[in-house]
């Protein structure tokens, strides 16, 4: 490993630290709102913040980390396993679309950067909707049965498309399109985005 490979995976095991825990804050510190058994929180924000930032992989293990951790924290460890597995498939959907697909790590006008970000976050977000009722379902009917949660699991899945679920994709994405779109142009020219991405990458135009 090349003395640069090294600067670069501390400088993301140091940014996924900071990411891990502003996503602990997002869910714990600020109010959850609670909307037709939908919890609106900020939390799922900065996982794809970190995503956005870092790539899939260290964005969302932040994520996983960060809200697993509030869910230990705050007294619901027994669903701990399932949003670390639910953030980290957020984080990589996220990076998927934005970095290997859209190649924002690169130099792009402000209009591709834009509609990349929003796609990206609503990828995500979107998928999610209905992956974590799915996982949710899969979990109480085949690891820990339980038919009263399956079928709690089930109402969820069904009701992807009400306002509180969407509401809730689209706070979270709206949140974490513009702090990525503030961020970027003064990461890239403190040369600290460049370092993390690659050490050819050349300034944003953002």
């Amino acid at each position: 490993m090349t003395f640069y490979d090294k600067n670069k995976t501390l400088l993301k095991l140091t940014y996924a630290g900071l990411m891990a825990a502003l996503c602990y804050v997002g869910y714990a510190i600020f109010p959850a709102i609670n909307a037709g058994g939908t919890k609106i929180h900020l939390g799922n924000a900065f996982v794809v913040l970190g995503a956005l930032l870092l790539g899939g992989l260290y964005g969302g293990l932040a994520g996983a980390v960060g809200l697993s951790l509030a869910d230990i924290l705050g007294g619901f460890s027994a669903s701990a396993p399932r949003t670390f597995i639910c953030k980290l498939v957020i984080g990589l959907i996220v990076g998927l679309v934005a970095h290997k697909l859209a190649k924002l790590s690169h130099s792009h006008n402000k209009a591709y950067v834009v509609r990349w970000t929003a796609f990206s976050a609503v990828a995500g977000l979107g998928f999610n909707c209905v992956f974590e009722p799915s996982l949710k379902y899969l979990w109480y009917t085949i690891l820990t049965p339980n038919a009263e949660k399956a079928a709690s699991a089930i109402n969820a899945l069904v009701a992807v498309t009400t306002y509180a679920t969407i509401i809730n994709a689209v706070i979270n994405s709206v949140i974490a399109v513009v702090v990525y779109l503030a961020l970027r142009p003064v990461l890239y020219r403190s040369g600290l985005l460049g370092e993390i991405d690659s050490p050819k990458t050349t300034s944003a135009n953002a």
